[in-house]
């Protein structure tokens, strides 16, 4: 099956915004989580805990965006985008039931990363299917 340009922008959009996010939340994680009201201070074991997660993320939006040239690469660049697109509003929404709501530039970074999983889910929901149901012929009516 090739990949469809819907498939293609959605792995691209996803790509782009996951290494984009991750490098900046790798090389300034100070200037990243200050734009969302989050002082981190000088901590080292604190940003190192920040910048190794940020580093996973950038990761998983480069295998996402070789996903869109390489053939062998789209599986793992679907998996990649719907696990990294649907975790992290999981994510967000346990905090927010545990802690309480955040400020309002996170629950904006929810809604984006909302509409990216449903951009996926959407763009890869004929892959998502069963196999025998893609390929089973539509019954005609008697």
């Amino acid at each position: 099956m090739t990949t469809t340009p819907f498939e293609k922008a959605a792995l691209g959009l996803s790509g782009l915004a996951a290494l984009t996010i991750g490098a900046f939340i790798l090389f300034a994680p100070r200037s990243f989580y200050a734009s969302y009201g989050i002082a981190l201070g000088d901590d080292a074991s604190l940003l190192s805990e920040l910048r190794a997660p940020g580093a996973g993320l950038a990761g998983f939006g480069l295998v996402m965006l070789v996903g869109i040239w390489r053939q062998p690469m789209l599986l793992p660049a679907i998996v990649s985008a719907l696990t990294v697109f649907i975790a992290f509003p999981v994510g967000r929404l346990v905090g927010i039931a545990v802690d309480g709501m955040p400020s309002g530039s996170l629950v904006g970074a929810l809604v984006f990363e909302l509409l990216i999983a449903a951009l996926c889910l959407a763009a890869f929901r004929q892959r998502l299917r069963p196999a025998a149901q893609r390929h089973t012929p539509a019954r005609t009516p008697n």
